[in-house]
C-alpha cells in the first residue's frame, strides 16, 4: 500500500543519562538518601537509589544494546531465540548521539526526524523507589531536571524537546517545577501512569488536591505526557519473583500484565475524577504504554455512563478521546487504534535508540497497512507538531 513520505515527529525517542545526571545538583546532605554510585566486587558500578542497591540495570550505558535488536523477539519470535542471546549478539559502545544533542541532531537529519520527544531512561523508574520519602524524590527530580535543562535544553534548536519529571507527591514542588519549565520553553513534561504518595497517603492523579498543578497546565496549554516507569502494581499474590514489565525473562509472569494495568487505571481515574470537566484544556498523551487497553477501557467508560447516570456531564467515552493521545507500540493493531480513537489522537513513536524499539524511525511505515496515506500524515507527524506546541487560554 502507500506509505507517508514527508517528514516525521517522533513522539517517543530516549536519551541515556550522563554519569551525574542523578548527582550534579543534589546537596551533600540529601545524597544518601537519593542517588548515589557504588561499586561492588569486579569492578561492577551501580546505583543505590533511596539507600538500596538497584541491579535490575546497566546503568553505566557501555556497553549498550543495538536499537531494536529485540524487534523479531516482540514481533514473534519466529526462530525462538531468547532476549538474552539477542542482547549479547548486539552489544556495542556507547555512540555519542546517544549523550550529546548535537550528535543526535546530525542523526535525526540522517533519519528524516523532523522532531522528536526526548524521555529519560533511567529517570522513568526511581519514583517508585524513592516514594516513601518524598523530599528526597523532589530533590532528586529538581536536581535531574537541572542536569538534562543544561545537557540537552528542554526546546533545543526547535528539534530535540525533552521531558522535565514532574512528580505530584508534592503539589508546591509540581508547580514550582512547571514554572520552572515553562520559563525554559518547555513543550511537554512527563510523569509516570501511577497513583500518586503523597505524604499523606496514596491519592489519585486527578485528585483535586493537585488542583494548583492542573490549573496551571490547563492555563498554560502545555502537554502532560505519561510515560511508562517503575510502579509496584498489586499482583494479588501471584508468583512475582521477578518483576518483568517489558515480558523480557525466560518464563511468563502475571507481572507482564502492568503495564497495561497501570496506564488504564491512570487514565480511568482521570475520567472518574472528571479532571477533564474541571480544565478542559488539558491534553494528556500515554507515550510507551502500548494500546492493549484501549478497547477494554472504552467499553467500560461507555457502560459506567449508564450506570451511574447524571455524574458526568458528557460522555465519558467523548471526554477521553478529546482530551487523551494514545501512542501505540509498533507490534499493536495500529489500525484497531486508529478506528477506537480517530486518526486525529494517535501518535507514533520509535523508542529509538531502546533495544524494544525499532532500529530506524521510519521502520514504523511498514506498520501501517489499512490507514491511509491522510491518516499517516497524522498519526506520523502532525498530531504531535500540535501537542508540541502550547496551547493557552
Amino acid at each position: 500500500m502507500a506509505h507517508y513520505q514527508g517528514e516525521i515527529f517522533d513522539a517517543d525517542n530516549h536519551y541515556y543519562e550522563a554519569h551525574d545526571a542523578f548527582t550534579r545538583h543534589v546537596p551533600k546532605r540529601m545524597r544518601s538518601r537519593c542517588v548515589e554510585w557504588i561499586e561492588l566486587e569486579g569492578g561492577r558500578k551501580y546505583q543505590v537509589v533511596g539507600g538500596r542497591i538497584d541491579r535490575s540495570g546497566n546503568p553505566t550505558f557501555n556497553p549498550i544494546s543495538k536499537p531494536g535488536v529485540l524487534r523479531e523477539y516482540f514481533g514473534g519470535n519466529p526462530r525462538g531465540v531468547t532476549t538474552a542471546e539477542l542482547i549479547r549478539s548486539s552489544l556495542e559502545p556507547m555512540p555519542p548521539e546517544y549523550m550529546d544533542r548535537d550528535e543526535r541532531i546530525a542523526r535525526m537529519d540522517a533519519q528524516g526526524l523532523a522532531g522528536a520527544w526526548l524521555f529519560p531512561t533511567l529517570g522513568v523508574l526511581y519514583e517508585e523507589p524513592l516514594k516513601k520519602d518524598v523530599d528526597a524524590l523532589c530533590t532528586t527530580f529538581g536536581a535531574f531536571n537541572q542536569w538534562l535543562e543544561e545537557d540537552w535544553g528542554l526546546s533545543y534548536k526547535d528539534r530535540i524537546f525533552t521531558s522535565p519529571y514532574i512528580t505530584l507527591a508534592d503539589v508546591d514542588w509540581a508547580c514550582e517545577q512547571l514554572e520552572w519549565a515553562l520559563a525554559r520553553d518547555a513543550r511537554i513534561v512527563v510523569m509516570r501512569p501511577g497513583a500518586v504518595f503523597t505524604r499523606d497517603g496514596p491519592r489519585n492523579p486527578g485528585h483535586k488536591d493537585f488542583d494548583p498543578f492542573w490549573a496551571r497546565v490547563n492555563e498554560a496549554g502545555i502537554t502532560v505526557v505519561t510515560h511508562i516507569g517503575a510502579t509496584r502494581h498489586d499482583s494479588n499474590g501471584y508468583d512475582t519473583r521477578s518483576i518483568d514489565v517489558l515480558a523480557l525473562g525466560p518464563r511468563p509472569s502475571v507481572t507482564n500484565f502492568h503495564r497495561s494495568r497501570n496506564i488504564n487505571d491512570f487514565l480511568a481515574s482521570l475520567i472518574f475524577d472528571r479532571l477533564f470537566e474541571r480544565f478542559p484544556n488539558l491534553r494528556v498523551a500515554s507515550v510507551e504504554n502500548g494500546a492493549e487497553f484501549l478497547g477494554s477501557l472504552l467499553r467500560s467508560l461507555d457502560r459506567t455512563k449508564d450506570r451511574v447516570r447524571g455524574y458526568f456531564k458528557e460522555n465519558p467515552v467523548d471526554i477521553f478521546r478529546q482530551h487523551v493521545f494514545i501512542n501505540p507500540f509498533w507490534e499493536d493493531d495500529i489500525a484497531e487504534v486508529v478506528a477506537h480513537m480517530g486518526a486525529d489522537r494517535v501518535i507514533l513513536g520509535s523508542d529509538w535508540p531502546h533495544m524494544e524499539g525499532l532500529e530506524n524511525p521510519r521502520d514504523i511505515l511498514g506498520e501501517l497497512d489499512g490507514i491511509s496515506v491522510a491518516d499517516q500524515e497524522s498519526i506520523l507527524y502532525r498530531n504531535a507538531v500540535g501537542l508540541n506546541e502550547r496551547r493557552p487560554i
